[in-house]
């Protein structure tokens, strides 16, 4: 171990999971991107070197396997699917949707367990991170924030209507490669540029990096989560 936290990893059919030793006082569910799994970004718990103390509980969905139009239709793990690139792309708002069902549903688990709402972040790199703005910021009850890794927020025209008044000032991290080749830094920043018209109070970070994550943005990371879930006496 790099630190002394020690979790129990909990696999499961739908879900990878790191319970803290002592009950989890806060959670964090973390979305995956296209055509990874919830086991991706398992091994980053550790860098984030979170205080011993801190009683975060991670959580690594799964998507299921899904045809992939951008892909000739090829069947990968996936929250929706991608029917394009750019800011014209046709949006599988369908998909979307259903996968918000699914992550509310994650959600209310937690809270289930005695964790309440405004101490859960979502998580997520690329499609998982589109997923977790899409969702967090309709939830109607307040959540602790959002983690946007190398993302884009999805269904932007409809955010004004549908967002959540108890959601309306999330904060939210976005970090972004400026290399980033799947989802292009211009892309990228007119998401966070909406965002901040609507309100939201948006941390912005970039790196010198393609679509990927690396440690200077492992250590922001680690530190918003801090600020966003400290520890309970």
């Amino acid at each position: 171990m790099t630190h002394a936290n020690i979790y129990t990893r909990k696999d499961t059919p739908e879900f990878v999971e790191l319970s803290p030793a002592s009950p989890a006082t806060a959670a964090v569910i973390w979305l995956h991107g296209l055509g990874a799994d919830g086991f991706d970004f398992v091994p980053l718990v550790d860098e984030l070197r979170l205080p011993p103390n801190s009683n975060i509980r991670f959580v690594f969905p799964h998507a299921a396997p899904r045809p992939i139009t951008l892909n000739n239709g090829y069947v990968m793990r996936a929250w929706y699917d991608v029917k394009g690139l750019g800011s014209e792309r046709i949006e599988d708002e369908a998909g979307i949707r259903e996968t918000e069902a699914l992550i509310r549903r994650y959600i209310d688990h937690e809270m289930a367990q005695g964790v309440t709402p405004g101490r859960i972040v979502l998580a997520g790199f690329s499609q998982g991170g589109a997923i977790a703005l899409h969702t967090a910021l309709r939830y109607p009850q307040r959540l602790a924030g959002i983690l946007a890794l190398s993302t884009y927020l999805p269904l932007h025209k409809q955010l004004e209507q549908e967002r959540s008044p108890e959601n309306r000032d999330l904060p939210i991290l976005m970090c972004h490669g400026t290399q980033d080749p799947m989802i292009g830094l211009d892309y990228a920043k007119a998401s966070c540029e909406m965002l901040q018209t609507l309100g939201y109070p948006v941390d912005w970070r970039s790196y010198p990096m393609a679509h990927q994550v690396c440690m200077e943005e492992v250590q922001d990371i680690s530190n918003w989560l801090q600020q966003r879930l400290p520890p309970v006496d």
